[in-house]
């Protein structure tokens, strides 16, 4: 079973940019975890909790500032598989407002698999 939150918006100061470490600007979190059969039971207790997925996202972009997010993905990637115990992560990490060269884009992305 695969659990899959999309569009986690999150407000983060990273960047390579000063303003953007300064102003902060939201990240987009597409994630998805291979659970197994958890929460086939229909008990919280034996799922994976999406609002603990949420949080855990939160604490480690709130507590640690990248300037790439080619080091961001991966870093919610480890943290969800070792916090979480599951055998699978896909993260998806997207910077909605970026302008490179001056050119409107929908976003830039990064994504990261992991595995155990």
């Amino acid at each position: 079973m695969i659990v899959e939150l999309r569009g986690v918006e999150l407000w983060g100061h990273h960047g390579v940019l000063e303003e953007e470490r300064r102003d902060g600007q939201p990240f987009l979190f597409d994630v998805e975890l291979e659970v197994g059969e958890r929460g086939a039971s229909d008990r919280i207790e034996d799922a994976v909790d999406y609002r603990e997925v949420v949080v855990a996202i939160r604490e480690l972009s709130d507590g640690t500032q990248f300037d790439l997010l080619e080091a961001l993905a991966p870093a919610v990637a480890d943290l969800l598989l070792e916090r979480f115990a599951v055998e699978w992560v896909r993260v998806r990490v997207r910077k909605p407002t970026v302008k490179p060269g001056g050119a409107t884009v929908e976003f830039s992305a990064v994504t990261v698999e992991r595995r155990r």
